[in-house]
């Protein structure tokens, strides 16, 4: 992205707008506080945390714990919705579970990885400039607003129900896509510690299915989020069902898979034992198309 000021306060612009109209959406039903929806203020707690901890980041010049706040973000924003609405209904608890565990245990596995190597390099050239800093901030708000949108409308409906199919479905894809993760991630971290497989890349175990396991779990991690939530939602709150559909574009289309292809092109491209691992092994999906 451009570093020129004007890009950046108009990306900033654009991010919050974007954060105010779903706010507007999303809290259409549901219910309030003080005759403000629970959904709206949500929306400003999941920026309003990144702000807060911007300012440390930005003192300190450091990225260490910007993985760790979005993770965090997801748990806290939900504990504190199913606070609000207590008692809470079964999909209410459901969705908070879900958003939890998941939130807390990708916020520690980034905030150790990023320890273990001591910085992540995609913030060299930021973090030295506090309004591009800033900007990564924002839009990590965005994306922890935009992806929970669906489980916030689910936890702050007014309609109480018990168990349900939809329920049972969604915990069912979620629980799947969770394993599938952390099996992914857990993988390739011990392969990245065995000295033996210093400049190779992994191929084994999950990874022997999809070149990117941990994102096909992440997918339907949101997926069974949305599977469990939607039955509640109601008019415009059914904007929320891009929820797992911009998990999908910005692990496909944006920041995620095209960028990892093309530096494991740029790495292992002329390796014929890395061409036969693409032309054998799916992109994304487990059985679904190669290279």
């Amino acid at each position: 992205m451009s570093q020129r000021p004007g890009a950046i306060l108009v990306t900033i612009l654009v991010a919050l707008g974007i954060g105010a109209a779903l706010a507007v959406a999303g809290g259409s039903n549901g219910a309030s506080w003080g005759g403000i929806p629970l959904f709206a203020l949500a929306v400003v707690a999941a920026f309003a945390i990144q702000v807060v901890a911007y300012i440390p980041a930005a003192l300190l010049r450091t990225e260490k714990f910007f993985d760790l706040t979005g993770g965090l973000t997801f748990a806290l924003v939900a504990i504190v919705l199913l606070a609000a609405v207590a008692p809470a209904s079964v999909r209410a608890w459901v969705l908070a579970v879900m958003i939890v565990v998941w939130g807390v245990r990708l916020s520690v596995f980034l905030y150790v990885r990023v320890h273990a190597q001591g910085a992540d390099g995609r913030f060299d050239d930021i973090k030295i400039n506090p309004l591009a800093f800033l900007r990564v901030w924002i839009i990590q708000g965005l994306w922890v607003a935009v992806t929970s949108s669906a489980a916030w409308v689910g936890i702050t409906a007014t309609t109480a129900g018990g168990l349900d199919v939809w329920i049972v479905i969604g915990a069912v894809v979620w629980l799947v896509g969770l394993v599938i993760e952390v099996v992914a991630d857990g993988q390739k971290a011990a392969f990245r510690k065995d000295a033996a497989n210093k400049g190779r890349f992994i191929d084994s175990g999950v990874w022997a299915w999809s070149r990117h396991p941990n994102y096909f779990g992440e997918i339907l991690v949101w997926v069974g989020v949305a599977i469990v939530a939607l039955p509640a939602a109601v008019g415009w709150q059914w904007v929320t069902v891009i929820s797992p559909l911009f998990v999908i574009l910005l692990l496909t289309r944006v920041s995620g898979i095209p960028m990892l292809e093309k530096r494991a092109d740029a790495r292992w491209g002329d390796e014929p034992a890395y061409q036969e691992y693409k032309k054998r092994t799916p992109v994304l999906v487990p059985g679904l198309g190669r290279g």
